[in-house]
């Protein structure tokens, strides 16, 4: 089967752009736009409505495979690419990738997700989000073709077993840390709440102090709005890089600062994103790695998940390698290619790394559910709830995409 036409139509993704930079100075809020002038390049604003752009690949047979591209919601920040408009980038698509597209086949999915990931248009690779989006309609486009699901094509290719078990879901509160958490709770989210601390006045606190409290109240929710006894999530915070700003980079102090967290969380197993951001990839590793090994010295159960300059597949083999951390955040829309994801994560549990396929709350339904298939067939210790920034938007997409395609695998091999 091949592709007779190819369309690219922009849309908006569930969230907004923002500059996380400005953030981390200090911008002020005005309801739920930020005040002051954005400093990355490529921001008209602070904050700004996130977009995509919709692949739609007409097939000789009349059915219409999808993809979404999309980019974080802090593109152009920790090494990523710059911000994603589609006004800026379907003339390009239009020009440059349609005639690529339009008379292939889709018989298989690896070979042409690697090409239009290793492609280079004037010396240079194509955007992460338009990879991220090509390949995502073209594994629809294989799984149309075949008249099975996403899930099955990456199984097959792959050659992986099917394993007919949910993977564990975390959710993200954005700033909504309270009300979402009882959303989380009431649905049993499997780790949570991400809780979005990303400044230090007002959520982490000069000495901590604030995100102590915090997750003091996490544990206390758990306990009081349980639906069942043994229900123990995983705590799962996200600081970036504001741990690092309070202790002034020094590796010892902020694990020291975690550790004492511990006592905090209980019964209940805490992990910490993006404690530091050292401005480059090695000197993330180099203290993330130090942060790391302080706390197996000091006897903590503390786990450190790596998030920022941990992009590209080749990040994540490199942060793997170097063990300078207990789990590595797979950032979906930054690795480009979706066969990257899988690929990061095999590798993730083929060496002693937790593997979290993340992403953005900067999502669509599209993108959100093809992760749903890659996760089911790569199996990551945990996936993001997405898209959307709150919970219930990500919780109903993901969750139901993932216990429907179970059941149909499931009742395809029985």
């Amino acid at each position: 089967m091949k592709i007779t036409q190819a369309l690219f139509v922009s849309g908006y993704s569930s969230f907004y752009f923002d500059d996380q930079k400005a953030i981390k100075n200090g911008a002020g809020q005005d309801g739920f736009v930020y005040l002051g002038k954005a400093v990355t390049d490529g921001f008209r604003d602070i904050r700004q409505a996130g977009e995509c752009v919709s692949v739609l690949l007409v097939l000789d047979n009349g059915t219409v495979a999808v993809g979404d591209c999309a980019a974080v919601q802090y593109s152009g920040a920790g090494g990523r690419d710059p911000l994603f408009l589609g006004a800026n980038f379907v003339p390009f698509l239009e020009k440059h990738i349609k005639p690529l597209l339009e008379g292939r086949s889709v018989a298989t999915f690896l070979a042409n997700a690697r090409y239009f990931d290793g492609l280079e248009i004037d010396g240079k690779r194509l955007h992460t989000a338009i990879r991220y989006g090509l390949t995502q309609a073209l594994l629809d486009a294989t799984a149309q073709a075949r008249s099975i699901t996403k899930a099955e094509v990456i199984l097959d290719e792959y050659q992986l077993p099917f394993v007919d078990a949910p993977v564990p879901l975390f959710g993200q509160s954005g700033d909504d840390r309270y009300a979402a958490v009882d959303k989380m709770l009431l649905k049993g989210v499997d780790a949570l709440p991400h809780g979005l601390i990303n400044n230090v006045p007002d959520k982490l606190g000069y000495k901590g102090e604030k995100l102590e409290e915090y997750i003091r109240w996490l544990v206390a929710r758990v306990g009081k709005l349980r639906t069942r006894p043994d229900y123990r999530p995983s705590l799962h915070i996200d600081v970036y890089g504001t741990i690092g700003l309070i202790f002034d980079q020094d590796a010892v102090r902020v694990a020291e600062y975690v550790a004492g967290l511990e006592k905090a969380a209980g019964p209940l197993d805490l992990y910490i994103e993006g404690p530091v951001d050292a401005g480059s990839k090695d000197a993330q590793i180099e203290e993330l790695g130090k942060i790391t090994r302080r706390l197996k010295q000091i006897g903590s159960n503390v786990k450190i998940v790596a998030d920022e300059w941990c992009n590209t597949y080749e990040d994540i083999v490199e942060f793997t390698d170097a063990q300078c951390c207990h789990m590595a955040q797979i950032k979906t829309p930054d690795l480009g290619g979706i066969h990257n994801i899988v690929e990061s994560v095999l590798y993730c549990n083929a060496n002693g790394m937790e593997a979290y396929q993340g992403g953005t709350c900067n999502e669509t339904d599209v993108s959100a559910r093809t992760c749903v298939h890659l996760a089911l067939a790569a199996r990551p210790m945990r996936m993001l709830v997405k898209p959307g920034m709150g919970f219930d938007e990500g919780m109903n997409i993901v969750y139901n995409e993932m216990h429907r395609t179970l059941a149909l695998l499931k009742a395809r091999r029985s």
